[in-house]
């Protein structure tokens, strides 16, 4: 079977400093993987990197089969994005934020207005779709930009720090959409997290980076139990960082639209 994403002797560099450093690993089809580790770990320079927003330096990615290298545009229509930064249109409704990613997508005309009903059902947003974007809380924002990631049904969700900024409330909400479209219509799913008990709870497989590299592979619990009994993933975290978990979260929820701003302002200065 092919594979969701195949990952080959992955590295990159930003001028002297190697932000990934030869990295192999596979993702299966329907599965939950974890990308985790400490800011500046390489996470996101990974994401970027297989959803073509980064060229290629060295190494290989195919995702379902598809060379990132040289099929770009064909990869770009098999994924459905979640990035850190901010995505939507303040000066937009809901709707409109969705209908907008529908036209970049292609989404046919005629299956435009179902498709986007769609995703906003699945996100709960059918009663909030009219309002400005700008009026949503951090949660709203989340699930919005959720919403517009699904528009053109990817076969690979990649989601990069989904839950950044929001309270407990907020980010089961968002986890509970996506176990749920992963169960309805067996999409992969690739996410970034500083939360280890999402991580836990959520994931068929993580993988743990640290400075560049692939430190652990595994099933959460594959990964507690090499850790020692009773060990947590926290503990796992920890035995190959050497550094503590740290909550550059903040509050986005909130504030609203301004609040997720500013957190992740700070969330991409960390990282």
């Amino acid at each position: 079977m092919t594979s969701a994403i195949d990952i080959r002797g992955l590295g990159y560099s930003f001028g002297t400093h190697r932000a990934v450093d030869d990295l192999t690993l596979a993702v299966e089809p329907g599965e939950c993987f974890g990308l985790l580790g400490p800011n500046g770990a390489g996470k996101t320079t990974t994401i970027r990197l297989l959803n073509t927003l980064l060229p290629l330096q060295t190494g290989e990615v195919e995702i379902f089969g598809r060379s990132v290298r040289t099929q770009a545009m064909v990869v770009r229509r098999l994924l459905g994005y979640v990035p850190q930064q901010l995505s939507i249109e303040g000066a937009l409704s809901g709707r409109e934020n969705v209908e907008w990613f529908a036209r970049l997508f292609d989404v046919p005309r005629r299956e435009r207005r179902a498709r986007v009903d769609e995703v906003l059902e699945m996100v709960d947003l059918r009663g909030d779709e009219s309002r400005l974007a700008s009026t949503y809380s951090g949660g709203m924002v989340r699930r919005l930009e959720l919403a517009q990631a699904l528009v053109n049904r990817p076969a690979l969700l990649v989601l990069d720090e989904p839950t950044v900024g929001l309270d407990p409330v907020a980010r089961d909400s968002v986890w509970m959409r996506v176990a749920q479209m992963q169960r309805d219509h067996g999409m992969t799913v690739l996410l970034t997290t500083h939360y280890m008990e999402e991580a836990d709870a959520l994931c068929d497989r993580v993988a743990l980076m640290h400075r560049g590299a692939l430190r652990a592979l595994g099933s959460p619990d594959e990964l507690k139990a090499a850790a020692g009994e009773g060990a947590s993933l926290e503990d796992v975290f920890r035995h190959h960082t050497g550094e503590a978990l740290g909550d550059d979260a903040g509050d986005g929820e909130k504030g609203g639209l301004r609040g997720v701003r500013a957190t992740r302002r700070t969330a991409r200065r960390l990282g």
